[in-house]
C-alpha cells in the first residue's frame, strides 16, 4: 500500500465524536479510500474518554494499526493521552475552547467555535467545521464531505443542509489559508473507484439474516449485539420479518423456539450476560430438536463488566450451556464477508440437523466498520429440510416426530401439516413425542440426538490457512482477530520469515483429522486470543489433540494491532 493515514477523533461521550468519525468515514470511502473504522468508548452518555479512529489506504486494509497522523482533539485529555502517539502527524484543537499544555508544532489552532458561530450564528455546527478542516489537511476537495452532509440532514430540511455546508467549508478554507503549504497530506484521491460497502460486522450478519429468509426474530435489546435487531427491524416490512422486543432474554428465545416449531426461520440476539438468562430455553431446544439461531456478540464479563468493549470470553460458556448433552454448532466470523455468508449458513445448518446454532461475534468486530466489496446473494441457498404435503400424504406408516434414523436426524413436519399429528416434549419423549422415562428408550433417544454431532462434524468446513501452507510458524486465531492476524503475516513475510494463518470460522464441532493436517508442518503454533485463559487453544487440544506451543492472550477489553502480536511474538522469542 502506498497510502496508510491513521486519523483519531477523541474527546468525550457527548461530544459527537461518532457522528464526526462516521461523517469523514463516509466522506473517505465515496473519495476512494478503503476504510477501516473503530471505536474505543466507555458506557456512559456523557464523559470518559472516547476515541473513534478512521484508517485510510489505497489498499483493502482489516485492521487498526496503532500510528496516528491526525488527531482531532475535541477536549485536552486527547491531547495529553495521544499527542505522543503522532510522529509527523497534526492535532487539530480548538484552542479558544481546549486547554493547550503543550508547545508541540504538531498542534494546529482551527477556531472551530468561533467560526460556526460567525458562519451559521450558532455553536453547534462546531463539528462540520472540523470535518472541512480535516478534509483541508488531507488535501482532498470538499465535494465528498458536502455530498455526506446532504444526506445526513436530509430529514432536518434545506436549511439545515446549508448551514453544515458552510460551516465545513469555512473550516476547509481556515485550513487552506493558514496552514503552511495549504494542507498536510498528499493523499490523491483514486481514479477508479470501486463499488464498496462501507459496513459493520453487525449490519452484515443481518443482511445475511434478511438473506437467509429470516421470518421472525425476537431480542432483548443488549450491547454490543442490538445492531442486528435493529438493522433487520428497520428493514422488516420490505423483507417480511417480524421483530419483536420480548420482555427480557429468557421469553426471547423461547418466543423463537415457539416460532420454529411452527416452521418460521428464527433468531434471536444477545450478548453474554442476556445469553445467561437464555440457557434453559437452550436446553429445550436441544431437547425437542427445535431449529435456533443464536447470534451472541460477546463483550468482557462477568457480569456487566465492560460493556462497551471487547473480549472473546465466552466461548466456553457457550460450548456447555444448558442442562444436559445435545449438539450444538458454533460458528465465528471474522469479517463482515464472513459474518454475511456464515449467518445465512447458521440458518440452514439449524434446520438441516434440528439443532441451536450460534454465531458467535465480539463488540470490534460488530461496531467496526469496514469497506469491502458487495456481497452476492446468489451464493445464499435457503435449505428447509422440511417435508412437503405431498411426501406426507404418500406415507404408509405413522409419523415420527423423533423417529429413529441410522443419521440420527429425523423427518422434519410442522404442526397443522395434513395427516399429522407433531408432538414435542421437554420431558424424555418416545419417538412420537410422547414422554418416556424408559431407561432403553432414553439410551436410544441420547444417541440418536448426538449421532448429529458426529456428522456435522464431518461436514463442517475447515480453518483457513492465509499464506504459505509449510510455514515455520503458525498464527492460530478465531473470529474478529483475523484482520490484525493476516495483517502480521503480511508484514512478517516481508521481513523473510516463514509463518502463516490458521484462521477458524467454524468453531464446534471441528473436522478432527482434517484439522490436524493443518498443523503437522509448523514447528511453532501460537494461539492469539481476546480472553485470559486461552478458550480456544483449550478447545482445540479437547477436540483434536492438538496442543499449540503458545498462547498470546489480551483480555483488557481492547483488540489486537499487529503491533500488538508482533511485539509479543518477539518477547516470546517466537521470531
Amino acid at each position: 500500500m502506498t497510502i496508510d493515514l491513521n486519523i483519531k477523533v477523541g474527546g468525550a461521550a457527548g461530544q459527537g465524536l461518532q457522528t464526526t468519525g462516521i461523517a469523514l468515514a463516509k466522506t473517505l470511502k465515496k473519495s476512494g479510500f478503503h476504510i477501516f473504522a473503530t471505536q474505543y468508548y466507555f458506557s456512559r452518555v456523557r464523559g470518559g474518554h472516547n476515541t473513534f479512529k478512521i484508517r485510510i489506504s489505497d489498499s483493502p486494509i482489516a485492521a487498526m494499526n496503532e500510528n496516528v497522523d491526525l488527531l482531532l482533539a475535541l477536549d485536552s485529555e486527547s491531547i495529553d493521552r495521544h499527542l505522543s502517539e503522532l510522529s509527523d502527524g497534526v492535532v487539530v484543537v480548538d484552542a479558544d475552547v481546549v486547554k493547550v499544555n503543550s508547545s508541540s508544532e504538531s498542534i494546529f489552532h482551527v477556531p472551530m467555535l468561533e467560526i460556526a458561530k460567525e458562519v451559521c450564528g450558532d455553536k453547534i455546527y462546531s463539528n462540520s467545521v472540523s470535518m472541512g478542516a480535516v478534509i483541508g489537511l488531507l488535501c482532498l476537495d470538499m465535494s465528498n464531505l458536502e455530498g455526506i452532509l446532504k444526506a445526513s440532514f436530509k430529514k432536518k430540511g434545506e436549511e439545515i443542509i446549508q448551514k453544515n455546508i458552510n460551516a465545513a467549508r469555512a473550516g476547509y478554507d481556515y485550513v487552506k489559508t493558514n496552514y503552511p503549504g495549504g494542507c498536510k497530506f498528499s493523499v490523491n484521491e483514486s481514479g477508479e473507484k470501486e463499488k464498496l460497502m462501507l459496513i459493520s460486522g453487525n449490519e452484515a450478519v443481518g443482511l445475511g439474516a434478511l438473506a437467509a429468509g429470516v421470518q421472525f426474530l425476537a431480542a432483548y435489546p443488549m450491547t454490543p449485539s442490538t445492531g442486528v435487531m435493529t438493522y433487520v427491524a428497520a428493514n422488516a416490512d420490505k423483507f417480511n420479518v417480524v421483530v419483536e422486543q420480548a420482555e427480557d432474554e429468557i421469553a426471547a428465545l423461547n418466543m423463537v423456539l415457539g416460532a420454529s416449531y411452527a416452521g418460521a426461520r428464527s433468531m434471536t440476539t444477545t450478548s453474554g450476560g442476556g445469553f445467561a438468562l437464555m440457557t434453559e430455553a437452550l436446553g429445550l431446544a436441544g431437547m425437542t430438536e427445535t431449529p435456533a439461531v443464536i447470534f451472541l456478540c460477546q463483550r468482557p464479563g462477568p457480569a456487566t463488566g465492560l460493556p462497551t468493549m471487547t473480549e472473546q470470553g465466552d466461548l466456553q460458556f457457550v460450548l456447555t450451556a444448558a442442562q444436559g448433552e445435545f449438539p450444538r454448532c458454533i460458528l465465528a466470523p471474522g469479517t463482515p464477508e464472513e459474518c454475511f455468508y456464515l449467518t445465512a449458513e447458521a440458518f440452514n445448518i439449524a434446520d438441516k440437523y434440528q439443532i441451536p446454532v450460534f454465531v458467535l461475534s465480539d463488540q470490534y468486530l460488530a461496531d467496526s466498520l469496514f469497506t469491502c466489496k458487495r456481497f452476492d446473494p446468489s451464493k445464499i441457498t435457503v435449505e428447509r429440510h422440511l417435508l412437503s404435503d405431498s411426501e406426507l400424504r404418500t406415507k404408509k406408516e405413522d409419523y415420527k416426530r423423533y423417529k429413529i434414523t441410522p443419521l440420527g436426524i429425523s423427518p422434519r413436519a410442522l404442526p397443522g401439516q395434513e395427516g399429522v399429528l407433531v408432538l414435542s416434549d421437554s420431558d424424555e419423549h418416545d419417538e412420537f413425542g410422547h414422554i418416556c422415562e424408559d431407561a432403553e428408550n432414553r439410551i436410544k433417544m441420547n444417541d440418536k440426538r448426538m449421532k448429529k454431532l458426529e456428522l456435522l462434524r464431518d461436514e463442517i468446513s475447515v480453518a483457513k490457512i492465509y499464506g504459505d501452507l509449510d510455514a515455520a510458524i503458525s498464527l492460530v486465531g478465531w473470529g474478529s482477530t483475523y484482520g490484525p492476524l493476516a495483517e502480521v503475516v503480511d508484514i512478517l513475510k516481508a521481513q523473510g520469515k516463514s509463518v502463516n494463518l490458521v484462521h477458524f470460522t467454524h468453531i464446534h464441532p471441528l473436522p478432527v483429522e482434517a484439522t490436524r493436517k493443518l498443523f503437522s508442518k509448523a514447528k511453532k503454533t501460537v494461539c492469539v486470543e481476546n480472553n485470559s485463559t486461552g478458550q480456544f487453544a483449550h478447545h482445540l487440544k479437547l477436540e483434536t489433540d492438538v496442543k499449540l506451543t503458545e498462547t498470546i492472550l489480551r483480555y483488557d477489553g481492547k483488540p489486537f494491532s499487529p503491533e500488538f502480536i508482533i511485539a509479543a511474538l518477539k518477547e516470546k522469542e517466537v521470531i
